[in-house]
């Protein structure tokens, strides 16, 4: 069991997590009324896919042999640690917990979601798992801000309200930006051997040293993002509590941390991310 949480790569839930916790919590600021089973809902989704993924994708790399030489989280298909096909059977049955539990939510909501989350799961399995994967192409970060960004957000407010919020736009850009700064810690780490093997990410397009730099635009946005969101509640400006945490992961990337230096920084990003969803949480219910 301890190979499946390793391969489940727990690192990456606080991107799945802080999203639903935001979206969510924005209903503080309304007058409709707080549904938790919808809520419960919306995370085990927002969950599963984010698990399903990282299956999918250590399945479609393992068979390529695009793992054969990492750094980083346990690769169950390359390190032999469970069968191609036991790795790609746990995705597919990860993905399908996440289209019942998506279903669910719809027939309480809106069957609009049903359409939402196909698409969700498309995008999963595509990002690793086609003859023409779009993370080798260097779109990776796009979908990674759309899904586990705007989507999460989003849907998890419209679970809720069943309305499309410009407000929960705003707040998603926080949650899609951050998202993306630990996608681009792990394309970083990984740029030498994905340049090796022809996997295109953002950093290897970009180079080591514009990457870094990409990385610190992601940072200033999530703050910027969450800042402007000042009409919602004043109190959005405890976002600015982290900054101590958010200035030590950018001066160790901007210093030129590489390979296993790196792994570090993927909990502190995701404990940034936490720190984000939970503070944008209280000053929605404050």
């Amino acid at each position: 069991m301890k190979k499946w949480i390793d391969g489940a790569r727990p690192r990456t839930l606080p991107a799945a997590i802080a999203p639903v916790l935001v979206g969510t919590s924005l209903i503080g600021r309304t007058s409709v009324a707080f549904n938790w089973l919808n809520a419960v809902l919306a995370l085990l989704v927002s969950l599963l896919l984010q698990i399903g993924v990282n299956y999918a994708n250590d399945y479609s790399d393992g068979i390529r042999g695009t793992d054969e030489v990492r750094v980083g989280p346990v690769r169950l298909t390359a390190s032999g640690l469970a069968t191609p096909r036991a790795v790609r059977n746990a995705a597919f049955l990860t993905f399908f917990l996440a289209a019942v539990c998506g279903g669910v939510l719809a027939l309480r909501t809106s069957l609009l979601l049903i359409i939402v989350g196909a698409i969700a799961i498309l995008a999963a399995w595509g990002y690793t798992g086609t003859s023409k994967p779009y993370g080798y192409m260097g779109f990776g970060d796009i979908s990674v801000f759309i899904f586990f960004g705007v989507v999460a957000t989003m849907g998890s407010y419209f679970a809720q309200s069943e309305v499309v919020s410009a407000s929960a736009l705003l707040i998603s850009i926080p949650m899609g930006a951050l998202a993306c700064a630990i996608l681009s810690i792990n394309n970083l780490r990984d740029r030498p051997k994905d340049a090796e093997v022809g996997k295109k990410t953002v950093a290897v397009r970009l180079g080591d040293r514009r990457a870094r730099i990409l990385f610190l635009g992601l940072l200033i946005i999530a703050h910027l993002a969450s800042i402007a969101a000042l009409f919602i509640s004043p109190w959005v400006l405890l976002t600015l509590l982290p900054l101590p945490l958010t200035f030590s992961i950018a001066k160790s990337v901007l210093r030129g941390a590489v390979g296993i230096e790196l792994i570090p920084l993927l909990g502190k990003i995701g404990r940034l991310q936490m720190l984000f969803a939970l503070l944008l949480t209280l000053a929605f219910i404050i």
